[in-house]
C-alpha cells in the first residue's frame, strides 16, 4: 500500500475546498500540513473537506482533521467533511473530532479593586437600610404591643421563655461554675503572696456581676437561641410561610419576632443572675477547699463587695444583649433567599454578628461606665 497522499486545494467565494486522497499517516501528513500552512490567506468561512479518496488514516492522519478545524475556527467558520469513509469516520469517532469540540468552561473574570470595593459598599448599605427597615417594623409592634396587650401570641412567647431559659439552664450554670474555678484558682495564685486571699471572693463576683457573666450568658444564648431563632424563620422564607402569613394579614414582625424578642428580654437577665451564683459558688469551693477561708467569711467578703449598683448594672447590660441577640437572629432568619444553604448560613452569621455586637456593646458601656463613675 503506498504511503502517498494528494491534497487539491480550491478557493471559492464563500468556501474553501480541499479533496485527500490516499494514505493519512506519518510519512505523507508533514507535506499536507505544509500545503495547508502555504494556503492563501484570508480563508474563507466555510472550509469543505472531501475525505472520499482517503484509503487509510492513522492518529497521525488525524492531525490534518484537527488543523482544519483550527482554521476554521480562526476563521471564524465551520468545517464540512463530506464523502467520510466509515474507517474514517470510526477513527474521528473515538478520537471525537467528528464534531466540534464542546466549549470548556468559562472562566469568571475577577473583578478589579475599585469594582470590588463599590459592590462591598452597596452590599453594606443594603444591608443598613433593611436592618433599620427591620428595626424600625420590630419597634412599632413592640410599641402596639404596649398599647394592645392582647394581641401578643402569649403561649408562643411562654414556649421561646422555656427554650431560650429555661433549656439553657444547665449550660449556663455549668460553663460559669467552671469559669468562676478557674478566676478562683488564677486569682490565688497572687493574691496568696501577700496573704490577701479574702480578695479572691471580691474579684470573682465583681468581674461575674458586672462583666463576664452577662457575656457568658450572652455567647451561650446567641449560640442557641439566636441560632434558632434565625434558623427557624429561614426555613419559612423558603418554604413561603412566611408570604402565606402576609397573603392572610398577618404582620410577621407582630407574629415571629414580637414573642422572641420579648422571650428574649424577660429571660437572659434571669440567666445572667444564675450564672453569677453558679461561679460565685465556684469561687467559694476554691476558697473554702485550698484557700482555708470559711463559708461566712467567703460570703460576707462578696456581699460586701458588691452594690446594687453593680447587680442593676450587670442586668441592664443582659437586657441589652437579648434585644441584639433576638433582632440579629430574626433579622437574618429574614434575609435568607434560595435553599437550604442559605438558612445555614444565615444561622452562622447570626450567631458571629450577634457575639461581635455584644463584645462590641459591653465595650462602650465600659468607657461609659468609666467616666459616669471613675
Amino acid at each position: 500500500m503506498k504511503n502517498t497522499a494528494d491534497l487539491d486545494i480550491s478557493i471559492g467565494s464563500d468556501a474553501l475546498s480541499l479533496t485527500l486522497r490516499g494514505a493519512l499517516n506519518l510519512q505523507s501528513v508533514p507535506t499536507i500540513l505544509d500545503r495547508l500552512a502555504n494556503a492563501p490567506r484570508p480563508l474563507p468561512q466555510r472550509i469543505r473537506v472531501d475525505l472520499g479518496g482517503v484509503t487509510r488514516m492513522d492518529d497521525c492522519g488525524a492531525l490534518v482533521i484537527m488543523e482544519l478545524r483550527r482554521l476554521a475556527d480562526a476563521s471564524g467558520g465551520k468545517l464540512e467533511m463530506e464523502r467520510t469513509p466509515d474507517h474514517v469516520r470510526e477513527l474521528l469517532n473515538f478520537l471525537r473530532l467528528d464534531s466540534p469540540p464542546e466549549p470548556g468552561p468559562v472562566r469568571r473574570v475577577r473583578p478589579d479593586l475599585l469594582t470590588r470595593f463599590g459592590e462591598k459598599t452597596m452590599y453594606v448599605v443594603d444591608q443598613t437600610a433593611s436592618h433599620v427597615a427591620f428595626v424600625g417594623e420590630t419597634t412599632t409592634a413592640l410599641a402596639s404591643l404596649l398599647i394592645h396587650p392582647g394581641r401578643l401570641r402569649l403561649g408562643d412567647t411562654i414556649s421561646y421563655m422555656q427554650r431560650v431559659g429555661v433549656d439553657a439552664l444547665p449550660i449556663v450554670g455549668l460553663i460559669s461554675f467552671l469559669l468562676g474555678l478557674i478566676m478562683a484558682f488564677m486569682s490565688a495564685v497572687q493574691l496568696q503572696q501577700f496573704g490577701a486571699n479574702i480578695y479572691v471572693a471580691s474579684l470573682v463576683a465583681l468581674a461575674m456581676v458586672r462583666e463576664l457573666g452577662p457575656i457568658m450568658t450572652a455567647i451561650i444564648v446567641a449560640g442557641r437561641s439566636g441560632s434558632a431563632f434565625a434558623a427557624e424563620i429561614g426555613t419559612m422564607k423558603v418554604s413561603e410561610e412566611v408570604d402565606a402569613l402576609i397573603t392572610m394579614g398577618f404582620k410577621p414582625a407582630m407574629f415571629l419576632v414580637a414573642p422572641k424578642v420579648i422571650a428574649s428580654v424577660l429571660v437572659v437577665p434571669l440567666l445572667t443572675v444564675f450564672s453569677n451564683l453558679f461561679a460565685i459558688a465556684g469561687g467559694l469551693v476554691i476558697g473554702v477547699g485550698t484557700l482555708n477561708l470559711t463559708l461566712n467569711a467567703y460570703m460576707t467578703q462578696t456581699m460586701s463587695t458588691l452594690s446594687i449598683f453593680d447587680i442593676n448594672w450587670g442586668l441592664f447590660k443582659s437586657v441589652i444583649f437579648a434585644v441584639l441577640i433576638s433582632t440579629v437572629g430574626c433579622f437574618k432568619g429574614y434575609r435568607v433567599r434560595g435553599g437550604a444553604a442559605s438558612v445555614g448560613q444565615a444561622t452562622t452569621s447570626a450567631v458571629v454578628t450577634s457575639i461581635f455586637l455584644v463584645v462590641l456593646t459591653d465595650s462602650i458601656l465600659a468607657v461609659i461606665l468609666r467616666y459616669w463613675r471613675p
